[in-house]
This record gives structure tokens, C-alpha cells and sequence, in this order.
């Protein structure tokens, strides 16, 4: 199969969906690539890496979308990518089509076959190819929101660790799940006081031994927040369901409740955000301030670290290309239902439950309309 990876053109985006180690694996498996010139270099791939690795390099993104049977990225195509998808095309990335009714439309339209990264699962239940970039997003968060803490950012100055005869800073996490325990991590090693919402008490109960009872946990009654946020100065959403948008935790008359200069961090703006006043930023222009909260709300976070987050993406993407090349999409999706539950689209019908509801367009089972080819 040709495989193409373009250049990310997203704002800051640095990873790339195909590093040179993966280029010999594709190639020994007997697939052709095509790397668009300095893809790779902002995650510290240059293009002789890659030539060296069997590629080959094109000047332009036209060329990989034009030519390319499977098309690998990392972030969703933006409009003027999506313009050049074509039928009987693969795209494999993370799509996150929830809240993004024109991204929907526009990958309907085009025919494509598209894949998304984060519903991908495991047989653990798990979100694989979502797990290692919720890793980075939850470790940069703490580290994020410590910065906007700081008073030039709108902050209220908080130190997270404190000093001597200074206390730290709160910091709640709602939602303990990848991000949030990842968060937690962080937030402890920095010295901050953590406090972690979940709505499984088993969770909870995980989290506990898991951090051996130095953090609090509790459940995400209304009341809970209300008296919680108060007090907290770092204020981190992770919610998570899978395929669809995030649910609003935090509404805008409760930014009320708050003390001047808090931060919020928004793990969950792909997915539309789990906080009322959260809208999507960039690296360029990251904070803003409603009501006196900072909000911080960086659609891709990861890439502000792209060579740990590309080299951590493409550990678990690697596999399911191999397999998607070696057997094309049909097959193997009909052997491999995880794959199958990445379908997002399939001629022109939308194939995952939540992001048909969430949008309110039909649903139609994807088994079933690969089976019957229609």
C-alpha cells in the first residue's frame, strides 16, 4: 500500500504521525511512503532520516493526498486539508468530530474512510491510541497551570509547591482517569495540596492506594464542586467520554464562587470542553481571562513536547497500520473490532453512536454496512 504522512499545519503543531523507525517497519512489510518535506522536523526527524529509512520525500501535501491509498496524521484535517481527501482514501488520526459539526460534514462529503485515534479500544476496555497523548496532556497540565498561576499570566500568584511557612497551592482534578491521575502525579511531585473527583468510588478507591492516601479524593456532587472550588487555585478538567462531548462541570455562574486569579485547565476542549466558559485556544494565544479566571484551553497540548508525544503516539499507532495496509480496511475491521470502533465514517454515514447523537445525525452500525457494501 502507499502510505502518506504530510506535515502538520495546525497552529504549533509539531508531531508527525510517522517517524523514520516506522518507515522501515512499513517498508520491510511491503508498503511504499511518502514524507512530506521537514514533516518530521519539529519532532527532530530530518528528511535524511527518513530518506535513509527508505522514504520518499515530496515538496508539497497536495502530492500525499493526491497519491496516498492511506493517509497517517496526527491532528484532524483542517478545512484546507480536508478539501483534498478523496473516496477510496484511508485517513488514520485523531478526528475528535463531537463538537465539530463542519469537520463531519466535510469528511461525510469527501468520501473518505476515516479513522479516528481515540476511539480505537482495547480488549481491557481501554482507549489505546488515546492513552499515551492523555499521558503528556495530563503531566503538562500541572505544569501549565502552574504557569498561568504566576501574576503576569492574570494568575493569583500562587507558588504550587509554597515555601517554608507558606502553604502550596490547591489544585483539583476532575476526572481520575489517564489525564487525571496523570495530573495528580505531577501536581503532588511539585508540592501542590491535590485533590482528585471521580464518579466511580472503586476508582477512587484506586486512586487512594495509588497514591498511598496522599491526596484527597471525593465524588462529583454539585455541592462537592461548589464548596471545592472555592478554595482551589488550579482547577484541572479531565473528563472523558469516549466519542462524544464533554459534559460541562463548571458553569460560567460558578466562576463566581472562585477566588480572583484561579486557573482552569481544559484536558477535555477536543471533546468540546467540560467547563461552561471554555473555548478552544492556541499555543500562540493560550490563556484568557472571563470574570477574572484564567482559562487555558490548548486544543494540543502534547505538541508543545512533540518528540516525546510523536515517538509515544507512534508506539501504538504503528501496529493498526500494518494492519490496515496488509489487509485493507474492510477486512481488517472485520477481524479486528477495536479497528472497527475507530470507524467514525463509512460511505458517507456516520458509524460511532456518540458522535452521531451528539450531533444529531443518523447512526449507522459500521459492521453491518461493510458487510452489505453499501
Amino acid at each position: 500500500m502507499l502510505i502518506g504522512c504530510p506535515k502538520e499545519i495546525k497552529n504549533h503543531e509539531y508531531r508527525v504521525g510517522i517517524t523514520p523507525t516506522m518507515v522501515k517497519e512499513l517498508i520491510k512489510n511491503n508498503n511504499d511512503v511518502l514524507i512530506e518535506e521537514n514533516a518530521g522536523v519539529g519532532s527532530g526527524f530530518e528528511n535524511n532520516d527518513y530518506i535513509n529509512s527508505g522514504a520518499t520525500i515530496v515538496s508539497n501535501a497536495s502530492e500525499i493526498f493526491e497519491k496516498a491509498e492511506l493517509v497517517v496524521k496526527v491532528k484532524e484535517p483542517q478545512k484546507i486539508e480536508r478539501a483534498k481527501l478523496k473516496a477510496d482514501q484511508i485517513l488514520f488520526t485523531y478526528l475528535h468530530l463531537a463538537p465539530d459539526r463542519e469537520q463531519t460534514v466535510d469528511l461525510i462529503n469527501s468520501g473518505v474512510t476515516p479513522f479516528a485515534y481515540e476511539t480505537i479500544t482495547d480488549q481491557n476496555g481501554g482507549l489505546p491510541l488515546l492513552a499515551p497523548m492523555s499521558e503528556v496532556a495530563g503531566r503538562l497540565a500541572p505544569q501549565m497551570g502552574a504557569w498561568a498561576l504566576q501574576k503576569t499570566n492574570s494568575g493569583n500568584g500562587k507558588l504550587l509547591a509554597g515555601v517554608p511557612g507558606v502553604e502550596p497551592a490547591n489544585v483539583l482534578i476532575i476526572g481520575g482517569g489517564v489525564v487525571g491521575s496523570q495530573a495528580a502525579l505531577i501536581a503532588l511531585g511539585m508540592g501542590a495540596k491535590v485533590t482528585i473527583m471521580d464518579t466511580s468510588v472503586a476508582r477512587l478507591a484506586h486512586l487512594d492506594q495509588m497514591f498511598r492516601l496522599q491526596i484527597n479524593t471525593i465524588l462529583p456532587l454539585e455541592g462537592n464542586i461548589e464548596t471545592l472550588i472555592k478554595d482551589s487555585d488550579l482547577i484541572i478538567g479531565a473528563v472523558l467520554v469516549p466519542g462524544a462531548q464533554a459534559p460541562k462541570l463548571i458553569s460560567r455562574s460558578q466562576l463566581s464562587l472562585m477566588k480572583k486569579g484561579t486557573v482552569l485547565v481544559d484536558v477535555a476542549i477536543d471533546q468540546g470542553g467540560c467547563f461552561e466558559t471554555s473555548k478552544s485556544t492556541t499555543h500562540d494565544d493560550p490563556i484568557y481571562n472571563i470574570d477574572g479566571i484564567v482559562h487555558y484551553c490548548v486544543a494540543n497540548m502534547p505538541g508543545a513536547v512533540p518528540n516525546t508525544s510523536t515517538l509515544a503516539l507512534t508506539n501504538v499507532t504503528l501496529p493498526f497500520i500494518l494492519k490496515l495496509a496488509k489487509y485493507g480496511w474492510k477486512s481488517a475491521c472485520k477481524n479486528d473490532l477495536h479497528l472497527l470502533n475507530g470507524l467514525n465514517v463509512c460511505n458517507g454515514e456516520i458509524t460511532n453512536k456518540p458522535v452521531a447523537e451528539n450531533l444529531n445525525l443518523r447512526y449507522r452500525n459500521p459492521l453491518e454496512l461493510i458487510k452489505s457494501g453499501s
